[in-house]
C-alpha cells in the first residue's frame, strides 16, 4: 500500500472514530438518526469494485505455496485444455465458496463481477455447467490425485514455520451434520438427530484448525466409521513435514483398539 492510500485509509479511520464518540451528538435530537432524504449513485467510467478485494490475495498465496501447478501436475481428467486447466476449475469452485457462494450457480455471480476476474487476472472463468461436468469426472483415484497436490501446498506453508511448530502434530477426527434443504441429493438419509443431510468425516489439524482429510458419507453412519483409514495418510503428511511428536483424539467412539495398537 503506498503512501497516499495509507494516509487515506487513516484520515477514514479518524472520521469514523469522531462520528462513534460516545459524547458526540447531532445537533436536533428531535430526529431519528437515519436522516437520509436524498442519494445519488454514480457509474464511475475507470474504477470498479467488488465485495470481494481479498480474493487477489488469496490467489497470489495459493500462487506462493504452489498449489495450481501441484494440481495440474498430479491431477489428469482432461485430454486438451479448451481453455481451461485442472487447477482453473479447483480453484473456481474453492474461491465461490470464500465469496459465500452456497452451490455452483453461483459462479455465475462470479463470471459477471468483472472486478473479481480482474483481481485473478482471469480473462473468463468456467460457468456453473463446464463446473459440474468437471465435478462429474472425477473418479476415486482422481480424489486422491488432488489431495495430494493439496498436502503437498499444506506442506510448503508449514516449511515457513519456527522449529516450536514441529514439536507434536494434534490430530482431531469427528463427524458432523450437514443439513441439506435437496430432496433428491445423492446418499442423503437421515440423521441421528432427525434431520436430512450428510455426516462427513473431518480430520483436521487442532494446531492451526486446517481439514487434513474430508470424507462425504450417508446422514445415517456413525461418527467414527471410515475414521482410521483416514488418519493414517493424515499421520503420513505430518511426519514428512517434520512433526516429532503425535496425539490423536476423538470421542470413545473413535477408540479402535486394533488400529491403535498398531
Amino acid at each position: 500500500m503506498n503512501g497516499i492510500m495509507t494516509s487515506r485509509s487513516r484520515a477514514r479511520q479518524r472520521r469514523i472514530v469522531k462520528r462513534l464518540d460516545k459524547f458526540s451528538f447531532p445537533d436536533d435530537l428531535q430526529q431519528p438518526m437515519f436522516r437520509a432524504a436524498n442519494i445519488q449513485y454514480e457509474v464511475a467510467q475507470r474504477s470498479i469494485g467488488t465485495p470481494y478485494g481479498g480474493i487477489g490475495l488469496i490467489h497470489q498465496l495459493a500462487k506462493t505455496l504452489g498449489l495450481p501447478e501441484a494440481i495440474d501436475r498430479r491431477l489428469h481428467l482432461f485430454k486438451i485444455h479448451l481453455p481451461y486447466h485442472e487447477s482453473d476449475h479447483v480453484l473456481n469452485i474453492a474461491y465461490n465458496a470464500l465469496c459465500d457462494g452456497r452451490c455452483l450457480q453461483d459462479l455465475e455471480l462470479r463470471r459477471q463481477d468483472e472486478a473479481y476476474l480482474n483481481a485473478l487476472g482471469a480473462g473468463r472463468i468456467p460457468d456453473p455447467t463446464t463446473a459440474g461436468d468437471f465435478c462429474r469426472r472425477f473418479q476415486a483415484e482422481d480424489l486422491e490425485n488432488l489431495q495430494q497436490a493439496i498436502d503437498e501446498a499444506r506442506r510448503n506453508a508449514w516449511a515457513s514455520q519456527p522449529e516450536a511448530f514441529f514439536e507434536q502434530a494434534v490430530i482431531d477426527s469427528d463427524g458432523t451434520i450437514v443439513e441439506t434443504d435437496g430432496e433428491c441429493k445423492q446418499g442423503m438419509d437421515i440423521s441421528y438427530k432427525g434431520q436430512w443431510g450428510y455426516h462427513p468425516l473431518a480430520v483436521t489439524l487442532a494446531n492451526t484448525g486446517e481439514v487434513l482429510r474430508l470424507v462425504n458419507r450417508s446422514g445415517n453412519r456413525p461418527s467414527h466409521e471410515g475414521a482410521a483409514p483416514q488418519i493414517d495418510p493424515s499421520l503420513a503428511v505430518c511426519r514428512a513435514a517434520g512433526f516429532r511428536s503425535f496425539r490423536i483424539r476423538g470421542d470413545t467412539d473413535f477408540t479402535q483398539t486394533q488400529h491403535l495398537d498398531r
